[in-house]
């Protein structure tokens, strides 16, 4: 993240702003179909997963305590299903977009800084970095760029120890982050670390281990739509089509692999069909 970018949050850091509740959606699984599966998680433990309409959804932000308002109910959810610490998730979201106003996030919703990196063959948007014209993905709705940012640390292998530390250790994943290349800025884990001792973020982690937190998940009816593959089809770009993961696909209809033929019939959850 850029210098201008951390400048531009601390200059409202002592800002006030009014905040006002949003209703906020789950995020859909945007990975490319070819990684390795790190940090296991059941397709049971995943909340259901929003239409994407198409149309690219604007989410003006007012503060960070609005930023906070908006987004700390997903990044609790993405806590439950994939066991990334809710505070980290919003201090990460706070920094890399600028409290969703940068100029990369207004544009792609972006709020990780995900580049598009072998294999994203997603929208994208390309944008002065580190260097100029890097490609960055591009998301129709903020929700999927934090499901994006849950599967881009479980799936790679140089964030496997991340989860081995306990989910209330938002200091080890802090420090851990930068350890396994995630910033290149040598403060990158002061700066997570502020975010979360300032704001209180480390109670919606607290809130997600109590034992009667649960997160909401739409009841499965038993029924399935069956996909016929056709030409051009992957795994990748059915599982955008159904707005379901790459895996739970892979579980439903018993694939080893990333290898679908024409004409092969794919079972997709009803609850997952709009």
């Amino acid at each position: 993240m850029k210098n201008s970018v951390w400048t531009l949050i601390i200059a409202i850091l002592f800002v006030g702003c009014g905040t006002k509740k949003r209703t906020t959606y789950s995020s859909k699984d945007s990975e490319a179909s070819k990684r390795t599966q790190v940090y296991k998680n059941t397709s049971s433990s995943i909340y259901p997963l929003p239409e994407d309409s198409g149309m690219f959804m604007e989410f003006p932000i007012a503060s960070i305590e609005d930023y906070i308002d908006t987004f700390a109910e997903v990044a609790q959810s993405e806590m439950k299903a994939y066991g990334i610490p809710a505070s980290i998730t919003l201090a990460q979201g706070i920094l890399e977009s600028g409290f969703g106003k940068g100029a990369l996030t207004l544009k792609t919703n972006n709020h990780f800084g995900i580049k598009c990196h072998t294999g994203w063959d997603g929208p994208y948007a390309l944008h002065d970095d580190d260097e100029a014209g890097e490609c960055f993905r591009k998301y129709n709705h903020p929700m999927y760029s934090f499901r994006d940012h849950s599967i881009f640390l479980s799936s790679r292998s140089r964030y496997a120890d991340l989860f081995s530390l306990r989910q209330d250790d938002y200091k080890g994943w802090a420090h851990g982050l930068k350890k396994a290349g995630y910033a290149t800025d040598r403060k990158y884990p002061q700066k997570l670390i502020s975010f979360i001792q300032r704001y209180k973020l480390y109670e919606y982690d607290k809130a997600v281990l109590q034992d009667n937190y649960v997160v909401e998940k739409k009841s499965s009816s038993g029924r399935y739509k069956v996909h016929v593959v056709r030409e051009g089809d992957t795994l990748y770009s059915i599982s955008r089509r159904y707005l379901i993961s790459v895996e739970e696909l892979r579980d439903l209809n018993e694939i080893n692999d990333n290898i679908i033929s024409i004409g092969q019939e794919l079972r997709i959850q009803s609850n997952n069909i709009r």
